[in-house]
């Protein structure tokens, strides 16, 4: 399975890339307009492989 060797980022990668606050994606998984992962010490992480279709604009997988 793909998902399980996926690379996970932390909110401040995602907001590198978005050039945003890392609280704004924090309000983004809030909202559910990005999914998030849940460590064991409850720290958000999200997917690489959907970041980067947000990026390009594509629908992430929440959305479909």
């Amino acid at each position: 399975m793909e998902r399980a060797n996926e690379r996970l980022l932390t909110p401040g990668e995602v907001a590198s890339l978005f050039r945003v606050d890392p609280k704004t994606v924090t309000r983004w998984a809030a909202s559910g307009r990005i999914s998030s992962i849940r460590t064991p010490g409850g720290h958000r992480r999200f997917r690489e492989s959907e970041v980067r279709s947000l990026l390009l604009g594509e629908p992430s997988e929440s959305t479909r």
